[in-house]
């Protein structure tokens, strides 16, 4: 049931992270507080479709 996702930096729109998350148990949109290497500074990155 495990689904491997995608996050999206939320200001520069880059794809930096891959995940995986369990689509029974969480059911909306990832989001996550991660470092963006582009923008250097912890950004809000969200789940994106494939």
């Amino acid at each position: 049931m495990r689904v491997n996702i995608q996050l999206e930096c939320t200001e520069c729109k880059r794809r930096n992270y891959s995940t995986s998350k369990n689509k029974k148990n969480t059911t909306d949109r990832l989001e996550l507080n991660k470092y963006c290497k582009w923008d250097k500074k912890v950004t809000l990155h969200k789940e994106t479709k494939k």
